[in-house]
């Protein structure tokens, strides 16, 4: 799938044609920079990586890797498949990649919500909606096996734990406008991750 790194701005809301007041995330996409172009010949298959935001601190790996591509080392470097245009090392792919009106995919990795117990974590019902064995606690996981056997907690087990900070894609999500001069690309809906937070969009 073809598509572009991104950095999330915020959401906001915007007017329809029919006035209808649309939730919508605001995302910084591009521009990037083609660092490598992958080919079947001496890869194995066929893709471009692309590389967004400028690096302060560079390692000379990184350095040397980008002087190939005539360009700065960037912060985050993604494969992407797909591309109909016939891109070279060192050209530059925009925000204008994308149309609007057209469905795309964005994954990101989710907001850290810290230690959390099974009532946030999981959905867990508690006494009102009799869950999970508890008869007067609201919070509490309740019973997480049996005695004598099998003497062990299978893995897998809903409790409590770290949430948040994993890798989400939200999938067809609409693009409401393509502002080309600032780089911006606005999507109806949210989007995974906190405010300047790197995005993968993909179409």
């Amino acid at each position: 799938m073809s598509g572009l790194i991104g950095k999330k701005i915020g959401m906001t809301s915007i007017f329809d044609e029919n006035g209808k007041n649309v939730p919508c995330t605001v995302i910084e996409a591009g521009p990037c920079v083609v660092t490598q172009v992958r080919t079947k010949e001496v890869d194995g298959y066929e893709a471009l990586q692309l590389g967004f935001d400028d690096r302060k601190t560079v390692n000379k790996a990184a350095e040397g890797h980008a002087k190939k591509a005539g360009s700065a080392a960037k912060r985050k470097v993604v494969e992407f498949q797909g591309y109909n245009e016939d891109f070279k090392l060192g050209d530059s792919v925009t925000v204008e990649h994308f149309k609007e009106g057209e469905f795309v995919d964005i994954a990101g990795t989710s907001k850290g919500k810290g230690f959390q117990g099974v009532v946030k974590r999981h959905g867990f019902g508690g006494v009102g909606q009799a869950t999970h064995g508890q008869h007067n606690r609201l919070r509490a996981p309740g019973s997480i096996g049996a005695a004598s056997y099998p003497a062990r907690v299978f893995k897998g087990m809903k409790m409590a734990g770290r949430m948040g900070g994993e890798k989400v894609k939200v999938e067809n999500l609409r693009v409401l406008k393509v502002v080309a001069d600032k780089n911006l690309l606005v999507v109806k809906g949210c989007v995974p991750g906190h405010k300047n937070s790197y995005v993968i969009i993909s179409k």
